[in-house]
């Protein structure tokens, strides 16, 4: 058993869009230097589950804490204040600004620390400060979801939320954004990482989480799920 809080707890939340409940009742926790998968079919609820836990859309029940303070009510600016941060599927990159200012527009919350971080993050991904003053559109779909994740960095996230960050990408080039993720990992940022490509999330996940019509269906240490012969038969492909 872990001492002190968790870095992000979710208890009994509940979500959706008009008439539509799109979580229903999740529960699920992120202990400080995990690594935990949250896999999923497309409608699952993955996404609108990370975008709840952003703020951007309100939990219409339970409750959400980071390292034990309750954000449940909190706005978006708030939670990324207190030390919670996403990168929003499809990248979402800032296509006419260059890259270091990209990467600056990230860092609004700590201005001082800024100069420091841009190098940081310039070291862990040395082809951003190669091109870090070109426009973020010239960018590779790589290249640009890299920038994505080192923007959300430069807040110094407690707790980092990814959100499909394999999408469109060619294989070459979901191996290499999953090296950064397994980087990050080691240097002891919490990640709740969501993604469809279930085999390599749970690959270098410590736990994960299945989610099936706004419900978590099964959870457990991240290779005991790739060994489930239910996962195996409805995320990984395997049939027997």
């Amino acid at each position: 058993m872990m001492d002190g809080p968790a870095a992000l707890a979710v208890e009994g939340l509940v979500a959706g869009y008009g008439r539509i409940e799109a979580l229903r009742g999740v529960d699920l926790a992120l202990q400080p230097g995990q690594l935990v998968a949250l896999v999923g079919a497309n409608g699952a609820g993955k996404t609108t589950l990370l975008r709840t836990l952003s703020g951007l859309i309100g939990a219409r029940a339970g409750r959400v804490h980071l390292f034990g303070e309750d954000i449940t009510t909190a706005s978006p600016e708030r939670r990324v204040r207190a030390g919670l941060a996403q990168v929003l599927e499809g990248r979402q990159v800032f296509g006419p600004l260059s890259v270091q200012d990209n990467l600056r527009l990230g860092a609004y919350t700590r201005p001082l620390q800024c100069a420091q971080q841009l190098e940081a993050m310039y070291e862990l991904f040395p082809v951003l400060k190669d091109k870090r003053l070109l426009p973020a559109g010239t960018l590779s779909g790589g290249q640009q979801q890299m920038l994505a994740m080192a923007r959300a960095l430069m807040s110094q996230p407690k707790v980092l939320l990814l959100d499909e960050p394999s999408m469109g990408l060619a294989p070459l080039l979901v191996k290499e954004v999953f090296g950064v993720v397994q980087r990050l990992k080691e240097r002891g940022v919490p990640i709740l990482l969501v993604e469809q490509n279930a085999r390599a999330a749970l690959a270098i996940a410590d736990h994960g989480y299945v989610l099936e019509a706004g419900r978590v269906v099964l959870s457990g240490p991240a290779r005991q799920l790739l060994h489930d012969e239910r996962v195996q038969q409805a995320y990984l492909g395997i049939s027997k």
